[in-house]
Formats: structure tokens, sequence, C-alpha cells
């Protein structure tokens, strides 16, 4: 890079003003977050960028206003994070945000109401019954059949999530999602192939980036499998048969607009072995930026570094009634 690439980068950079990487939060995915947020912080300072980290569980949001903060990096997981809450409060103080708008964020984190709206609009989800005890999950199991996945409705990262195989797996199947979230879902299992594909941008300019298929220690992509180690293989490209990719990113791309999701979001997709039907699961508008996490695998397959994507989701940061259509 010459002289005058880096005096307009750093320019570039400059006009992003003071911005604060939200990280940590008070929901069961801090740990993640703090994980995310570190990596995120430490990419965008590296690219010039005047950031700092930002605790909601430990600072008043207010804060951001008094301090000076033009813009926000959201990377908090979870409930008051990414499921409106903090939306709102940026929205309330004026200061621009990564990834989706309140409305989008507070449905798409909760996977009940996400599955409703995607089943309104013709698109493809696994049956589920939202339960409130654990003899109600036993009827759920009758109804949906084994094996039955349980899990919080508001939750992220397969917190409290349990593969039910038998009856007498409800109650305590019930009791870990419950504490989690009072909101319990039971779905049924799609058994076959496990994809996850990211989005960048907004409206008609979003786009899929390519599909990156999951092949877990014995098909269980847990919280363990999912973070802290490396026996889960992650392929990229996906080698899915020839055109099912395409279908698949044009199946995300819609479950993302019809929510009304912009910035970034990732969704994760189960395809039925015998039918190779895909099933939409759940959507999230602040996917995992850690040296596990997979927008950042997916987009490097696109040509994109980690420190590039986290710049341009910075310079997507919009509020509500300001967001338009321009893709990240």
């Amino acid at each position: 890079m010459t002289q005058v690439q880096r005096q307009s980068a750093s320019t570039g950079m400059a006009k992003l003003g003071k911005v604060a990487v939200l990280m940590g939060g008070s929901s069961a995915e801090r740990d993640i977050s703090l994980m995310s947020g570190s990596g995120v912080l430490q990419a965008l300072q590296v690219q010039g960028v005047d950031a700092q980290s930002f605790d909601p569980a430990q600072r008043d949001m207010s804060e951001l206003k008094r301090e000076g903060f033009q813009r926000c990096f959201i990377a908090l997981h979870g409930r008051f994070g990414e499921d409106g809450t903090v939306q709102g409060a940026l929205e309330l103080m004026g200061i621009p945000y990564t990834g989706s708008g309140v409305m989008a964020s507070s449905i798409a984190i909760d996977k009940v109401m996400t599955k409703r709206i995607w089943r309104s609009e013709g698109l493809s989800t696994p049956a589920w019954v939202k339960v409130g005890s654990a003899l109600h999950t036993q009827a759920a199991l009758e109804h949906l059949g084994a094996p039955m996945i349980v899990k919080p409705a508001r939750e992220g990262s397969s917190i409290g999530l349990t593969k039910v195989l038998r009856a007498d797996q409800c109650e305590a199947a019930y009791a870990a999602a419950a504490q989690e979230d009072p909101q319990v879902l039971c779905e049924q299992f799609i058994q076959g192939d496990e994809v996850t594909v990211p989005v960048l941008g907004s409206g008609a300019l979003a786009r899929a980036l390519p599909v990156i298929r999951i092949v877990a220690p014995n098909g269980n992509y847990d919280y363990q499998n999912k973070y802290f180690t490396d026996d889960t293989q992650y392929l990229v490209p996906c080698g899915l048969p020839e055109g099912e990719d395409a279908r698949i990113q044009a199946l995300v791309l819609d479950a993302y607009r019809v929510l009304g999701c912009r910035g970034w979001a990732r969704a994760d997709v189960m395809i039925d072995h015998r039918t190779r039907t895909p099933y939409l699961l759940e959507i999230n508008t602040a996917p995992g930026m850690t040296g596990h996490s997979l927008v950042p695998m997916s987009a490097k397959a696109a040509g994109i570094s980690y420190e590039q994507l986290c710049v341009r989701l910075l310079q997507s940061a919009a509020l509500d009634h300001t967001a338009s259509g321009v893709s990240a």
C-alpha cells in the first residue's frame, strides 16, 4: 500500500468516528460475547478505527451518549443484546448500530414467533409445539415423534437444548430448557445434513455468503463442540449435490428479508436426508465472531478477511429510520 493509499484508508476509518464495541452483557451467552467482542475490537483497531470496548453489564448505556460514541458494533449475543432491547436504547440515543433493528431483532430472538412468520410466508421449518410443563413436553413427543428437540425459545448457542429419544427424558429436558427461558419449544428433529448460511446487506441488495456444512462428532453440535473443540468439521465448499447450495441460499435470503433483517445475520438449516428438503431452524441477528465462528469462515471463502468483514459491518451501522437497502 502506498503512502497515499494509507492516508486515504486512515481518513476513511476516521470518518467512522468513535466506536463502541458492545460485548459481554448479562445473557447466558456472556462468555461467547466477550470472545466475539475482543476479536472485533482488535480487528477494528488494527484497521485504524477509534474503537473501545463497552460492557452493558458493567456500565450504564447512557454513558455511550455522554462519552461521544458515534457508532456501536453489537457483539452481544442472546437476550439483552440481540433481542431489540439494546437496539431500542441506541435508537433513542440516536447512535447507529450494526445489525438488525428493533422489530427484526425482537422477532428473530424468539424462535416461536420466527417460525410462525416463516410458516405464514410458506417457508419450510420443522413442526413445533410451544410447551409450558414437562407433561406438555410428553404430549409434544407423542405428536412430533422421536427424536425431538427441546430448547429455550429465546436462547442461542445450543444452551439448554436436549435431544429427546424417550418419554422418560421429557421432564429433565423441559427443566433444562425452562431454566434458561420460561418459553420452551419442542421441535421435530430433522435427520440429515446441517448447514449454515450468513447474509450481508439489506433489502434487495442483501447477499448470501457461501454455505458451510457442519459435521460434528456423533452429530452432536452442542455448546462444547461449537466453541471449545477442534473436532467439528466445517466444510466450505460445502460438498452438497449440485445446485442444492444455491437453493438453500435463496431460502435463507427469503427468511432474512421476511423478518426485516438488515446488516448481517446467519441462518441455520437442516436438510432432510431422504427428501433433501431444507428446513429453517433459526436466524441469528448478532452472530458469533470468535475463532470458531461461522460468519468469518464463510466470508473468508468469499474473499473477505476478518478485518475487512468487521469494517464492512461497522460501515453498515444505521438507525431504523435511516436504514436503506445499501449493501454491506
